[in-house]
């Protein structure tokens, strides 16, 4: 069997014995302010870097291209509070509108 396959089972088990953990925990060491407030945080934490990952991430390193303003026009429209779907549909026109001007493919 090939090593990625030994990793993706291995990865396998260790989320089942995570998520079997959820059950067995009683759930006053779930319910505490701390920790609730320590998940909410994380979950921040972990949506932006995949965010600014996505963003910057290229074939071979860094790249800056068309992803880069769109993201930054998103960031200032939710800082506006400007509905989600409106954010979502001017930063894809955009990145698309940059890349047919050729700037930033």
């Amino acid at each position: 069997m090939d090593p990625i396959w030994w990793i993706v089972l291995a990865a396998s088990a260790v989320v089942f014995v995570l998520k079997l953990a959820g059950y067995v925990v009683p759930q006053r060491l779930v319910q505490g302010p701390l920790l609730t407030r320590v998940a909410g945080l994380v979950t921040i934490g972990l949506l932006s870097s995949l965010v600014i990952a996505q963003t910057f991430a290229g074939d071979e390193g860094l790249a800056i291209d068309a992803r880069v303003p769109a993201v930054a026009v998103a960031g200032v429209l939710l800082w506006l509070r400007v509905p989600f779907i409106v954010v979502i549909v001017v930063a894809a026109a955009v990145a698309a509108g940059l890349r047919a001007l050729g700037w930033m493919a």
